[in-house]
């Protein structure tokens, strides 16, 4: 996230460097577009911790559940869960193709 307050620095910085005042109609409305774009960016920093801290959360209630760690998580396993039967196309006679069965 840091890549966004770079850029948000670097309009601050542009503006300035311009001259970009608020004493005109454009200049107020670019140092308001600069601002929101900060808030923006806060906002967006604070929601991706959240979300950091709900990750972690939900990875102990995982490992509460399942008694798995996502290192452990073998997406194989779920296999068996559909039935998954493997047939071979009669045209090319390439790759296995897997199909699911019907579940009953």
């Amino acid at each position: 996230m840091d890549h966004l307050y770079q850029k948000v620095s670097y309009l601050k910085g542009l503006a300035e460097g311009l001259g970009i005042e608020e004493s005109t109609k454009e200049g107020k409305l670019l140092l308001h577009m600069v601002d929101t774009l900060e808030d923006f960016a806060e906002t967006i920093e604070e929601l991706d911790e959240y979300m950091s801290y709900v990750d972690e959360d939900l990875a102990d209630v995982e490992e509460e559940v399942y008694g798995l760690i996502d290192e452990d998580y073998e997406y194989d396993d779920f296999e068996d869960e559909y039935n998954c039967i493997e047939i071979k196309c009669p045209d090319c006679d390439e790759e296995d193709i897997e199909s699911l069965d019907k579940m009953e």
